[in-house]
């Protein structure tokens, strides 16, 4: 590449930095930085799993024979129930629930919580 494309269009509009020491230094601290941020995220996802796992949300729905609900538990009510309960917020894509439950009863529900670190919470689901 041409030199003056860099110091004329890439380094001028900021697309680029020279490759300094000082800006070399400045990107070293940015990664280093952005290691300890995701380690902090992967850490905080373990702990997260460990609380979830011990917990089981329990939801009320009306019911109809053999234990059929009225409608469906969805994972957004799962993700309101665990806040009010537990005050854990968890955004409710992250409930990997294929289709909403329809009956009564202990449904296990896989959780991703980082892409390394997925958990089960136990819903259960109880006649109103």
């Amino acid at each position: 590449m041409a030199d003056g494309y860099a110091q004329n269009f890439l380094i001028k509009n900021g697309y680029a930095a020279e490759a300094n020491a000082q800006n070399m230094s400045a990107l070293r601290g940015q990664q280093k930085k952005a290691e300890k941020v995701a380690e902090e995220e992967l850490e905080e996802a373990k702990a997260l799993k460990a609380k979830l796992e011990n917990l089981t949300v329990e939801l009320k729905a009306k019911s109809g024979e053999g234990g059929r609900l009225f409608g469906s538990i969805t994972s957004k009510q799962i993700a309101q129930a665990l806040q009010k309960t537990e005050g854990i917020k968890i955004d409710k894509r992250k409930l990997d629930l294929p289709d909403a439950i329809r009956s009564l009863g202990y449904t296990n529900v896989p959780v991703k919580l980082h892409h390394e670190v997925s958990a089960t919470l136990k819903v259960h689901v109880v006649e109103e």
